[in-house]
């Protein structure tokens, strides 16, 4: 399986990072190694120095898709879930300078969340509504009716690049709020209004 981030994808989000509005999908890939297992703490690793979180609708491909049309892509999934990007942001910021790829700075071991996944019925998948609170203060309230880029529209553009395969995983892309983690924080995202996952830092 493989896992598919988009960035800037919340035109608040471009505003705070003060990056450059994009006119298509910015892609780039996580290892499956990215992924914490389940109920272990997040390490902040030893080479960065400002490590932060950014909240993620996730969606879970159901079946081996290529150049799917935006118009069929809602059958290319049926579950819904939330997760965490983590970012090294120092090491991001140098990389871009320079501009070299992320994968360093995003695909570091631990660096994705995967938080449960739900029947995509569940939801109106237009205004899909997600948080994050850290130590129990909202820091991130997101909907996905503020994509730029709408599920469908990502599963389509991805495909002409990528085939998707059973499993795949699509990070939705993340809004404003993003900010630094330290020891002992605690992370929870919660899926229209419903905890989701919750992450301890060390």
């Amino acid at each position: 399986m493989k896992i598919i981030c988009i960035g800037r994808n919340y035109a608040k989000h471009i505003e705070e990072l003060a990056n450059e509005r994009p006119t298509e999908p910015v892609v780039f890939l996580k290892p499956d190694s990215a992924i914490l297992p389940k109920k272990m703490p997040f390490f902040i690793p030893p080479f960065s120095d400002e490590i932060h979180y950014e909240v993620e609708v996730l969606v879970k491909i159901n079946k081996v898709g290529k150049y799917i049309d935006s118009k069929f892509a809602h059958k290319y999934y049926d579950e819904i879930g939330l997760g965490i990007d983590f970012t090294d942001r120092d090491l991001q910021s140098k990389l871009k300078a320079k501009g070299l790829p992320w994968e360093k700075a995003k695909g570091f071991d631990g660096s994705a969340i995967v938080g449960e996944f739900y029947p995509k019925e569940q939801f109106d998948l237009e205004n899909i509504k997600f948080q994050l609170f850290k130590n129990e203060e909202l820091m991130q309230d997101g909907e996905s009716k503020s994509m730029l880029w709408k599920i469908d529209e990502l599963i389509a553009y991805v495909s002409q690049y990528f085939t998707l395969k059973k499993g795949d995983l699509i990070f939705t892309g993340t809004p404003a709020g993003v900010g630094a983690v330290k020891p002992e924080d605690v992370l929870v995202g919660t899926l229209e209004g419903k905890e989701n996952f919750r992450v301890k830092i060390k």
